[in-house]
């Protein structure tokens, strides 16, 4: 990356969806954003609340959204709003100038042309385009301008979804791309992949394609909308929302764009025909029913005397009928097998229409993917990265197509007429059976016209465990893996499921800490699941509770609590490193670590309220003990001991890394937050390694918590009383709440005192296994696991 260019300062022109989140975002990574968009009709000079009404009104109605597009409220205030009349001058502050405006040239042209009067030379100019060609828009300006200019192509919401599309032109330096690629992966968070200006770029292009194929098949053989939504999700490694609740989300409307657009525009596409628009789906365009904006779309929800019922579209008839949950016999041989790449193999070779599914349109992906090759990129990995980035796939077409096995395929593609590019048979020939490969460590992808094996680039920063695991695994059990990732750190990762934390768990945890003070430098928690830990395994203490083996339940919860304990006081340094969820036991693991390395979309809390309990792996102990760090000597302050107490007692979970040190869960100082996913192992491990090269020195048990006694304690249940009096709580949820605030204030002691975490754990323990034995906590409990829905009784 060019070491002279800083981004300190960026302009986002158009505040429209994806302006105003882009601009968020942008925020989000601490820099100052200047929002402008155009200044209403018929306003006057001077009346600046009028005329930038529309970029206000923008913006306050993207931070209302949910989900939210800023990692924290007050981030908000790093961005700036103006118009293009007025503010257009302050563009020659800024590094980077994004334009966002409607999908029209002659406009985009217009605004590029107002830019050009103020822009810095050298400052980057980029357009979020999703659909014109980048080398139109800069047709008649100046060399400087054109040289800075690229695509840069986000996705919907720019928050979330990873994918960041860089399209450069002829004109564009090589050294503004190569900045572009490290900057959003880097800084800015996102898997960049190279495009080249080509319709509908990477991602577009064969996520259309792929929507498409499968319409054309429902049309073709009348299969439902239920079904192939339960073929397209979770079980093949793409998200819930599968292919038509996807659709609904995305809207119809802009889909069909896509579409047409690519139909127009790619005359000599082989599969050109499968971009001609259904007949249903024509149908429901003319009867408005784009999805989720038009509150019905391939699926409708309605209140039916107050209960919420939920439609799907008879796509024959174009009628709404009730949604009927489905099944198929290959989908329910699977259910046991979590890894992707076997369950892939079983569900292509099934015979029922599950399978005939899978490989009709799989195999014409696989086939069209190729060939797009070197039409929209001259490396095939690219399209897997913008596949996994931008829809969320777990696995691209080539993956996929790997893990099915190449010369497996074949035959049945050719036979189904889908016969792969050339370079596949050559890639054959050669010698190499597959797309990718794994060597010391590094992803190597298939080189085309080299016809060898190279790193991909940008990964060599990259710590994946999935690349490094079988070769330097050294030990493991049926729930957890201790690896080397080299310099003398050790990384746990758990694989349960949801990363759960049951025995198998805790014994690796103990493992690697015991590993580590013998023979290395320290120890990184961290792991590559869809969420760090949803928490401790809840089934495992319903039933010990139900069969009331209270003894035993307490020595698990000890067990719980004393490996906390350890990764807090082992003779070398913990960090671990939390992604998307870490509740309740997870996230009593991060507040227990030397240091938390967390990814910036982290929804950490403890949860434990919601099945009837309280925090009792250490959660609630180390409530107290940050709330005394907090008093000053002889302060009683009351304030602080009821946000703590709320914390716990509302269940508060973070929308962000951000927001998880808001709440107390992380420390403001000494946790650090990573926007790139793919570095958060990298980085812990190099936090992990400092503190270790710093001289760490283990801890020592603390026996100095202040906690406060009866006037916290009557906080508490006055609290309690007072929300169940206004109908807020339930009767249990006082009981709870009592036994959370009697271990926040240290128990019944009649003035503040100084107590030890070991006292503090075990009231907690008390606690939790006093609330195990109770009927309504058992129901919560039960509620959880047998539907997923918190119950208030």
């Amino acid at each position: 990356m060019d070491a002279k260019r800083i981004i300190k300062k960026i302009a986002v022109l158009g505040s429209g969806v994806m302006g105003s989140r882009i601009a968020c975002h942008f925020a989000n990574i601490g820099l100052q954003v200047l929002l402008l968009d155009i200044v209403p009709e018929g306003v006057l000079e001077g009346d600046q609340k009028a005329r930038n009404k529309i970029v206000n009104d923008a913006l306050d109605f993207a931070l209302k959204s949910n989900p939210s597009p800023i990692y924290l409220k007050a981030f908000a205030k790093r961005i700036t709003t103006g118009n293009f009349e007025d503010d257009m001058p302050k563009i020659a502050e800024c590094d980077w100038v994004i334009e966002v405006v409607v999908e029209r040239l002659d406009i985009k042209q217009k605004v590029f042309e107002n830019v050009e009067k103020y822009r810095k030379p050298g400052t980057l100019i980029t357009s979020n385009t999703s659909g014109i060609p980048i080398h139109l828009m800069t047709e008649g300006r100046s060399e400087d301008f054109k040289q800075h200019f690229c695509g840069t192509h986000f996705f919907n919401p720019p928050r979330y979804l990873k994918l960041l599309e860089i399209i450069p032109t002829k004109d564009t330096l090589p050294g503004v791309v190569n900045f572009l690629m490290e900057y959003g992966e880097k800084y800015v968070g996102k898997t960049t992949v190279l495009a080249k200006d080509t319709p509908a770029f990477i991602g577009n292009r064969i996520g259309v394609f792929s929507i498409m194929s499968v319409l054309h098949y429902v049309d073709k053989t009348g299969m439902t909308v239920e079904e192939i939504d339960k073929l397209t999700g979770p079980v093949i490694g793409h998200p819930k929302s599968a292919t038509f609740r996807t659709s609904d989300v995305v809207g119809l409307d802009t889909m069909v764009h896509v579409a047409n657009g690519l139909s127009k525009n790619v005359p000599d596409d082989e599969a050109k025909e499968l971009f001609q628009i259904p007949d249903f789906v024509n149908g429901m365009v003319k009867n408005n029913w784009l999805g989720s904006k038009t509150n019905q779309g391939f699926y409708k929800k309605e209140k039916v005397n107050g209960v919420n019922q939920f439609y799907a579209l008879d796509l024959k008839t174009l009628e709404y009928k009730s949604s009927q949950k489905v099944k198929f016999a290959s989908l329910e041989t699977t259910k046991a097998v979590d890894n992707l790449r076997d369950r892939l193999k079983i569900l292509f070779a099934a015979k029922d229409k599950a399978g005939e599914f899978y490989r009709a349109t799989f195999y014409q992906l696989f086939a069209y993917s190729s060939n797009r090759i070197p039409e929209i990129s001259d490396e095939f990995y690219k399209i897997d990265a913008a596949m996994n980035a931008g829809f969320g796939w777990e696995m691209g077409p080539f993956e996929k197509w790997d893990a099915l096995g190449v010369e497996n395929t074949l035959k049945e593609m050719e036979a189904a007429g889908n016969k792969p590019a050339q370079w596949v048979y050559d890639m054959l020939s050669s010698g190499a059976k597959s797309f990718y490969r794994t060597e010391n460590g590094a992803r190597l992808y298939y080189d085309i016209p080299t016809k060898s094996y190279k790193v991909i680039p940008g990964t060599e920063d990259f710590i994946l465990l999935d690349n490094i695991r079988e070769a330097n695994t050294i030990w493991k059990n049926s729930g957890a893996t201790i690896t080397d990732i080299g310099d003398g750190i050790l990384n746990l990762e758990f694989h349960t499921k949801m990363n759960t934390i049951g025995s198998e768990v805790i014994e690796g945890i103990n493992k690697a800490i015991t590993l580590a003070e013998t023979s290395y430098k320290g120890l990184v928690i961290s792991n590559e699941g869809a969420n760090f830990s949803a928490g401790a395994n809840v089934g495992l203490i319903f039933m010990m509770a139900v069969e009331q083996e209270f003894d035993e339940l307490s020595m698990v919860v000890k067990t719980f609590q004393n490996t906390m304990m350890r990764i807090r006081y082992s003779s070398i340094p913990v960090v671990v490193a939390p992604h998307q969820m870490a509740l309740g036991g997870g996230c009593e693991m991060c507040l227990h670590a030397d240091k938390v390395v967390a990814h910036a979309e982290l929804y950490m809390g403890l949860v434990e309220f919601g099945v009837g309990l309280i925090p009792g792996g250490g959660g609630t102990k180390e409530f107290a003990l940050r709330l005394s760090d907090e008093l000053q000597d002889g302060d009683i302050e009351l304030n602080n001991f009821r946000k703590r107490f709320l914390t716990i007692g509302q269940a508060k979970v973070s929308t962000s890394a951000y927001e998880a040190v808001e709440f107390g869960y992380l420390k403001k100082g000494r946790d650090v937050v990573v926007v790139s996913q793919n570095r958060l192992l990298a980085e812990a491990k190099q936090h992990c390694l400092m503190m270790a090269e710093e001289g760490y020195v283990q801890p020592i048990p603390r026996t100095d918590i202040r906690v406060l006694g009866k006037q916290a304690l009557g906080l508490g249940y006055v609290g309690a009383n007072t929300m169940y009096s206004g109908n807020y709580i339930s009767e249990h949820d006082v009981k709870i709440s009592q036994k959370l605030a009697y271990i926040l204030s240290g128990g019944d002691l009649s003035q503040p005192s100084l107590v030890s975490e070991d006292y503090l754990l075990s009231l907690e323990r008390e606690a939790f296994v006093s609330l195990c034995a109770e009927r309504k906590t058992l129901e919560r409990i039960q509620s959880i696991l047998t539907g997923g829905k918190v119950l208030r009784n």
